[in-house]
């Protein structure tokens, strides 16, 4: 069996190498192959800028073909989705999968991984539908996430100083979007959360400056780097004279799978998730770019240099030959 994957080799240097196949299957696991793959812009420029090899990968969907013995309630030739790598083959337990409902092309189906990122935000907190959300920073992640809390009935602004990017989220249906954070009677002291998506501490401290007394400033973007001299006093004062909470929007805040007392978990939100794309809840399919993995190094580069046309950047399977 032959297996491929994208493989970064060294720094800025990414490959489509011969892998090893995976093992035999196991009687709870599923395998088949993949049709697409999702790239985290953020995590994977990290991987493909550092010295240490690595096989990146976020989210795949693959077609089940062979189905471990144990397996219920997945069939062959249904299209899966999963947390899988780069690779031209998948093989996980059939608990780690979502199947992918009818009419909902792979795609748009992948994109539920990024989707799971802030349902855990909108799952954990305070803010209840009718409060003003505000998201900060419209990349792949916080377009989504603007798009999960309207869907919601929140109030959602949209701070993005990018205007290309804004142009994508007034046309995709967002309708109060601005290039910086905006201070004004309407907003100051009415706003329940701020997700933060960009990573960049203007932006934080910004959100904090018009958050609700016991609102809430969620940080979802990795502060990748230092962009300003601001300092943590700055913040601090806003967030104590506002009785504020600021935290983390760990995704993984939830449990991968529900149980008795904890009903919301990751693996739900990917369901919610593809049922809201299936749904076509939120405007995808004129923003995704394929590309074949055979080119994975002009797409990190691309990617690097900010050169990509397309919010979602996705790896084509379907025409690679093994």
């Amino acid at each position: 069996m032959k297996i491929s994957e994208v493989t970064v080799t060294r720094r800025e240097m990414a490959e489509l190498l011969p892998s090893e196949p995976p093992g035999s299957l196991g009687p709870e696991e599923v395998r088949g192959r993949t049709l697409v793959s999702l790239v985290s812009p953020g995590t994977e420029i990290q991987a493909y800028l550092s010295d240490s090899p690595s096989t990146p990968g976020y989210a795949a969907v693959f077609i089940a073909e062979e189905i471990g013995c144990n397996v219920e309630g997945i069939n062959r030739g249904e299209q899966l989705f999963c947390m899988g790598g780069h690779r031209s083959l998948q093989q996980l337990p059939s608990k780690s999968v979502v199947r992918v409902p009818e009419g909902l092309t792979p795609e748009e189906a992948v994109l539920a991984r990024l989707m799971g990122v802030t349902i855990t935000t909108l799952m954990t907190t305070l803010a209840r539908p009718g409060d003003v959300v505000v998201v900060t920073g419209v990349g792949p992640v916080g377009y989504l996430c603007a798009h999960l809390f309207s869907i919601s009935g929140y109030e959602v602004l949209v701070v993005e100083p990018n205007a290309e990017r804004r142009r994508i989220a007034i046309e995709s249906g967002l309708e109060k979007v601005f290039a910086s954070v905006p201070e004004n009677d309407k907003i100051n002291g009415r706003v329940a959360l701020v997700v933060d998506c960009s990573g960049h501490e203007q932006a934080i401290l910004d959100g904090a400056g018009i958050v609700r007394k016991g609102g809430e400033i969620v940080l979802v973007g990795v502060p990748w780097s230092q962009r300003t001299n601001l300092t943590a006093h700055e913040l601090l004062h806003l967030v104590f004279h506002k009785y504020a909470v600021l935290r983390s929007g760990w995704e993984w805040a939830l449990p991968h799978h529900a149980s008795g007392f904890q009903p919301h978990s990751i693996y739900g939100s990917f369901r919610l998730a593809l049922r809201w794309l299936a749904d076509q809840r939120i405007p995808c399919e004129d923003l995704i770019t394929l590309h074949p993995p055979e080119d994975a190094q002009d797409l990190y580069q691309g990617l690097h240099h900010g050169s990509l046309e397309g919010l979602f950047q996705i790896f084509d399977w379907r025409n690679h030959n093994h």
